[in-house]
């Protein structure tokens, strides 16, 4: 469910509330308090359908005041005081012990628009999803150049949390560059993470494989979840695309117990508690008679360079990774190729398996939609990471929140599952902010719908 306000008043309110997530709120999001004195009250009894928008007058007598809202569902009250003191998600206070659901709500104090979803517990939330879920159809938080949350240059450093935490709080797409330190010795495993020529950090070499074991247990304490990868070859020296292939099968990916290297998209059932690789580089000519001749891994190869928009040449990834902001008026045109890509995994309708599809047959070609909402500019301080995101990750949130997946010309209802694809954020989890991350979790609910349907 979506409330939304607009300035003076409680006027709209868009549906997002299912009672699809049944996991404990997050605790990163704070409980509403109890109301102070009130001076009006106002019975109002409208429903809301999920995904709708509702036009309502509920006003406040003046702007400072706070609106004391309850809502039902399932027979269950949950009470919410708005605008809160924070600019952060809040929790819903429920009535009843013990409730069936849990609600979050995000608040857009630009356009006074509420919006409620479903609390998902962020730690574990593919755990409600069906086995024969193509991956490619999840709404997934992701982060740009994963690991560069230590002291770096600023145009280096993407993120404010670590890997562990990020995973935590329902991030599920690590984005990793590494140079081959010892190209010419197979059996050294040494792959350093880098950002382009950089090292990620100022203090001393971080290497892949502690990485990868903080992905392992991970995973091993949450076997519902799964981790895609995408793995490319950046930095100085002399190493090619066909050696760094060779050192992750034959010192990290070469366990299928722990790795989904298959060159297809799995379905979710096949990839929990696995990495799932996407390869940005080349492969060793040994390495292409993997799995029947197909190749290793998922095929981002050709993947292009800055654009808005592009599909890889194996049709497994639709990517928007512009990223050449030489300017921080050129931030708006990043915004609005972020919210283009949203709309086109938006639009699209997941061909369920066990209603269209025999069983043991490999899931339907729909790609992956990755979306980059970074970028960076070395030589302008209002263009590093950390500055964009400040702009571009509030931008997406409201997007989300107000306009995602909305009805096509005429109020004709176009509209496909509502996935985000995958979002490729910097600097989430900022000073404890995972409300960009909780909106694109959210926006599994239809598709979750269609599932229980099933």
């Amino acid at each position: 469910m979506a409330p939304s306000l607009s300035r003076g008043g409680l006027t709209n309110i868009s549906h997002n509330v299912t009672s699809l997530f049944r996991n404990a709120t997050s605790p990163a999001a704070a409980p509403v308090s109890e109301p102070t004195n009130s001076f009006v009250h106002q019975d109002v009894s409208f429903r809301i359908e999920p995904f709708t928008s509702l036009q309502t007058d509920i006003r406040p007598q003046s702007a400072n005041e706070t609106i004391h809202l309850t809502f039902e569902t399932e027979g269950e009250q949950h009470v919410l005081d708005t605008p809160t003191p924070t600019s952060n998600s809040t929790t819903l206070k429920p009535l009843t012990e013990n409730p069936r659901s849990n609600y979050t709500a995000v608040h857009i104090l630009e356009h006074s628009h509420l919006t409620i979803y479903s609390s998902a517990n962020l730690q574990t939330w593919m755990r409600s999803l069906k086995d024969d879920t193509p991956l490619s159809a999840l709404s997934i938080p992701g982060t740009h150049n994963s690991p560069t949350c230590h002291k770096a240059l600023p145009s280096v450093r993407c993120q404010a949390t670590s890997p562990p935490e990020q995973l935590d709080n329902g991030v599920r797409f690590f984005d990793i560059r590494v140079q081959v330190e010892n190209p010419e010795d197979p059996v050294k495993d040494g792959l350093a993470l880098v950002h382009g020529v950089f090292p990620i950090s100022l203090t001393g070499t971080k290497y892949l494989r502690p990485l990868v074991n903080e992905v392992y247990s991970f995973l091993d304490r949450n076997p519902s979840e799964t981790v895609i990868m995408s793995i490319k070859r950046e930095g100085t020296g002399n190493g090619n695309d066909a050696q760094l292939s060779r050192i992750l099968k034959d010192h990290f990916a070469g366990d299928n117990n722990r790795w989904f290297t298959a060159p297809r998209i799995p379905y979710l059932g096949e990839a929990r508690g696995k990495i799932v690789l996407i390869r940005r580089f080349g492969l060793d000519d040994s390495l292409r008679q993997e799995w029947g001749g197909a190749g290793w891994g998922i095929d981002a190869e050709n993947w292009a360079d800055n654009t808005p928009n592009a599909t890889c040449p194996s049709g497994d990834i639709c990517v928007q990774d512009f990223y050449e902001v030489l300017e921080t008026v050129n931030i708006e045109k990043k915004i609005q190729y972020s919210q283009e890509h949203l709309e086109r995994a938006a639009q699209c309708v997941c061909t369920l398996p066990a209603h269209d599809q025999l069983p043991g047959d490999p899931p339907p070609k729909q790609p992956f939609y990755i979306n980059f909402l970074t970028a960076s500019n070395f030589w302008k301080v209002g263009c590093w990471p950390e500055k964009i995101a400040a702009k571009l990750n509030p931008a997406i949130i409201d997007f989300l929140c107000r306009k995602h997946n909305e009805p096509g010309e005429g109020g004709a209802d176009q509209r496909g599952d509502g996935s985000t694809g995958i979002v490729v954020c910097d600097w989430v989890g900022h000073k404890g902010n995972w409300d960009l991350v909780r909106c694109i979790v959210g926006m599994n609910a239809k598709l979750e719908m269609r599932e229980q349907t099933l």
